[in-house]
């Protein structure tokens, strides 16, 4: 990874805290980065942290319904297009690896 202005995380329970923390920090270090994306790999939802005019990381979070903004590449799309076919297991359902 050389100059990257966006950076996707999908996040997993096992992964969510260091990518959230620890790696966010890192990532932080790169003078190109303009926007870092977090997509929930269990409900809909995406937070997004931007570097703003001020050189300070914003939040800005989505749910069903929105419109997701990546401003660094200019591109608007519902969100609903990232979990396309996507089926969640029922909520309160334990994956127990079976």
């Amino acid at each position: 990874m050389q100059f990257p202005k966006l950076i996707v995380e999908v996040l997993s329970p096992g992964t969510e805290a260091y990518d959230r923390g620890a790696k966010f920090v890192q990532y932080r270090r790169l003078e190109t980065l303009q926007e870092y994306v977090l997509i929930n790999s269990e409900s809909i939802g995406v937070e997004i942290f931007h570097l703003n005019n001020r050189s300070k990381w914003e939040l800005t979070s989505y749910t069903n319904g929105d419109e997701i903004e990546l401003v660094c590449i200019e591109f608007k799309f519902p969100i609903e297009l990232l979990y396309e076919d996507v089926e969640f297991p029922p909520q309160g359902a334990q994956n127990d690896g079976t």
